[in-house]
């Protein structure tokens, strides 16, 4: 792709791309006051006392470091003086399985105690008066500057980077002012981006409240009380107007097969999203070349792995008219008194993750599967049709606001990642 500062007046070619004339290019080595270092390597605390340490997964989990659950290790002062983390710092993946995690940087800050690091992490501290600790790590992490981190990494058991790799690495220079400018922008962005994630996680639990109070009739829709008694089961206490039949007497197996049939889509059910088409979701084909004993799917259909279904991979048909899946699954179709979105808002609660869990532990099947035969024992809490129906609609509604903050977290982030690329790169020069 052409670079857009390519030959514009005001600007000059280097090693990193076309950036801004009064800008500069310098190797990271040459840039920090101590590091590269490599980090400890300590056993956990036996008394979850001492110092907090970071590990490799917590630079995915939040690129900057701040205040999270951490394994604790006990230092000696010698450790503590050479280890121990400060605000500023930057941290660096130096191996890893995956070629993501080699160079993984992350950025030290909000220290409300003492912090240190484990060997497979490379710590560096700046030059602050040449270089501003949170403009280096969102060039870094940027697609381009990650880019750059891929052509140092060393792939042989496992994913690698060098400290001496490091020292290479080339960063364009704005002026100090302008690049904590540059920093404050993108902390916006990145303040917004995290308050839209945590109203989503807070949306999400609510939700999953909503459900596991409304279908269990611990929470009722008042205008279709008509009773306030309760009844007692194995596992639900509910509503004296609710039933709780086998799923065998509101639920029919389907076993029809695939034979003589051409082009049908091979669908595979995964835990969050249910029905997915199997090849799509892979990324390549890991189901048989013959189909023929495969199982017919319908709309609105039921499906689940025998031998996965403890794990909360049940799913619904509702993307496709039909499909076919694996001979393992299960397959069923629920009858007129059930609303089948109910059912499954059911079957996705705590609750049944625990009932699937021991059915299947309780199953004379020695592979851990849960088959029909079992499953259609299962007691389904039951209201009324149009209980089951209103039900639906709220959690609807609840998932919606959702879908709608989600879609603003994406709109966040890809604003976020033009801005990088035009202010890390000098295309918009930003006052200060």
């Amino acid at each position: 792709m052409k670079d857009r500062n390519e030959n514009r007046t005001g600007y000059k070619k280097t090693k990193v791309g076309w950036i801004p004339a009064d800008w500069s290019e310098r190797k990271f080595g040459t840039l920090s006051i101590s590091g590269p270092q490599n980090g400890l390597y300590k056993k956990q605390s036996a008394y979850g006392k001492g110092c907090r340490m970071v590990h490799m997964p917590h630079l995915f989990a939040n690129n900057l470091i701040s205040d999270q659950e951490m394994p604790r290790v006990q230092l000696s002062e010698t450790e503590k003086e050479n280890y121990l983390l400060k605000s500023g710092d930057l941290l660096f993946g130096r191996r890893s399985l995956a070629i993501e995690g080699a160079g993984k940087c992350s950025l030290v800050q909000n220290l409300s105690e003492p912090l240190t690091f484990e060997s497979s992490i490379i710590r560096v501290t700046l030059d602050k008066e040449v270089l501003d600790p949170k403009y280096t790590y969102y060039y870094i992490e940027s697609p381009f500057g990650r880019y750059q981190m891929y052509t140092f990494t060393r792939v042989v058991a496992v994913a690698g980077i060098a400290g001496s790799d490091l020292k290479l690495y080339t960063l364009p220079i704005p002026p100090i002012s302008e690049q904590k400018k540059i920093a404050e922008i993108l902390s916006t962005w990145d303040e917004a981006i995290e308050q839209t994630r945590k109203l989503i996680d807070a949306k999400k639990r609510r939700k999953k409240a909503l459900m596991q109070q409304l279908l269990t009739g611990k929470k009722r829709l008042t205008e279709y009380v008509t009773s306030k008694g309760r009844k007692s089961y194995r596992f639900f206490d509910l509503p004296e107007d609710w039933e709780c039949p086998q799923i065998r007497i509101i639920g029919q197996e389907r076993s029809e097969r695939n034979a003589g049939r051409d082009g049908l889509t091979v669908l595979s059910c995964s835990k969050h999203l249910g029905f997915v088409e199997s090849s799509k979701y892979f990324g390549k084909q890991v189901f048989s070349a013959d189909t023929s004993n495969y199982k017919i799917i319908r709309r609105s259909y039921f499906g689940y792995p025998s031998n996965h279904i403890e794990e909360g991979s049940i799913g619904l048909l509702l993307s496709h008219d039909i499909g076919i899946v694996s001979p393992i699954y299960t397959v069923f179709q629920c009858n007129d008194n059930v609303i089948p979105e109910y059912l499954y808002a059911a079957f996705k609660t705590d609750t049944f993750r625990h009932i699937f869990a021991i059915s299947t532990n309780a199953s004379v099947d020695r592979r851990g599967s849960l088959r029909w035969r079992e499953f259609s024992l299962i007691r389904v809490p039951l209201p009324s049709i149009k209980e089951q129906q209103a039900i639906v609609d709220v959690l609807n509604v609840a998932e919606n606001e959702i879908v709608q903050i989600e879609r603003k977290l994406k709109a966040f982030e890809k604003q976020k990642r033009g801005l990088m690329k035009k202010l890390l790169t000098g295309e918009i020069l930003v006052k200060t």
